[in-house]
């Protein structure tokens, strides 16, 4: 049985006993001591004092972010902002103005002046997550603003210069979307600068003791419960998984484990079948209506339906109420497109069913 018990803490960190090695439970989240991780640590350490691009590859939860915010730590624009930006997370129609930011009537609904993410990281970092799923009509403006330093928003005519370092990361092979066409060579040529690889959490094994008691240290602290021990039997399930979800995946099982073990011995539930990670294609819109459209429904459903208010959708848009509701009556949006049905009790045909 391998008994767990936390020394010391470095930052907020757990630090834990045999973990001599530098990293093994960093403060800034990396845990880790094999050899393929620390080659990813040396490159980072001499890529992050240079302003160079830079492009994280690597498969899904694989840390990717963890790793761009890390350089931009040790970068001399640690002062600055680190702006993250997820190209899936934006209907197509609607990234051009997430990205370079948009003048107040520059198209129907823009009421007010919007900053771009490249703006709001001026003499910081962007992270651009997801790259390869960037639409390739939007390509050519982000090579521009990548060579020049500089772009317009929408519905201006005034240069703004934004002197920004540019993280790109992906977990899809960009050579070949750009012989099959779907991204531009420049672009990525221009991105590819300098390259890391990281590795999947099956090619650092020797990782996951250190990144279970991590996992079970930080979820047992949360949830308030005491996990004295990790039983021998429990870790070799652990290392013998082959983890396609990588370290969130292994994260993610952790965090269930914590919340159904009972005493201080840590207990783990039945380990899925590993399943073939496939990759969701980015929502496709049709016209700017379809992006409008498909943004103000994805909004709502974080609200849950509420419109108005300090937390409804509104005040998310940057719109007023009643020109948030005429513009989901104009696009045809209903309580069914942001809730599935059954979660949604009948009501009177005159009875509002969003919250308003």
């Amino acid at each position: 049985m391998n008994t767990m018990r936390e020394t010391s803490a470095i930052d907020g960190q757990p630090f834990y006993p045999g973990d001599d090695a530098p990293g093994a439970a960093a403060p800034d989240g990396i845990v880790g001591e094999s050899p393929a991780l620390r080659r990813v640590l040396r490159l980072v350490e001499t890529v992050a004092t240079t302003d160079a691009a830079i492009l994280i590859r690597g498969e899904t939860g694989t840390g990717k972010e963890l790793i761009a915010g890390l350089i931009h730590r040790l970068s001399a624009r640690r002062g600055a902002p680190f702006v993250k930006f997820n190209c899936t997370a934006i209907p197509a129609g609607l990234l051009d103005s997430e990205l370079f930011g948009h003048e107040r009537g520059a198209f129907t609904g823009a009421i007010a002046r919007r900053i771009g993410r490249f703006e709001l990281a001026h003499n910081g970092t962007l992270l651009l997550d997801e790259i390869g799923d960037l639409p390739l009509e939007l390509q050519p403006k982000l090579l521009r603003v990548l060579e020049a330093q500089e772009f317009e928003r929408i519905g201006s005519t005034q240069t703004i210069r934004s002197d920004v370092r540019v993280i790109a990361a992906t977990n899809r092979p960009l050579e070949e979307l750009v012989e099959a066409g779907e991204f531009r060579a420049d672009l990525y040529y221009r991105l590819d600068v300098f390259p890391i690889d990281l590795p999947p959490l099956r090619e650092r094994a020797e990782d996951i003791p250190l990144l279970v008691r991590h996992f079970v240290m930080h979820h047992a602290r949360k949830l308030g419960r005491r996990i004295d021990s990790i039983p021998a039997d429990v870790m070799e399930m652990l290392l013998r998984h082959p983890w396609p979800g990588n370290v969130r995946e292994l994260q993610h099982v952790l965090q269930r484990a914590v919340i159904l073990s009972h005493g201080g011995s840590l207990q783990l539930p039945p380990l899925e079948a590993p399943v073939k990670m496939t990759r969701t294609p980015a929502p496709h819109a049709e016209t700017f209506d379809d992006a409008v459209r498909e943004h103000i429904v994805e909004v709502l459903r974080q609200t849950n339906g509420v419109v108005a208010g300090p937390r409804g959708a509104a005040v998310r848009l940057g719109l007023k109420r009643t020109t948030l509701l005429s513009r989901m009556q104009k696009l045809g949006i209903t309580p069914a497109d942001i809730v599935p049905a059954p979660l949604w009790f009948p009501v009177a045909p005159s009875t509002r069913s969003i919250a308003v």
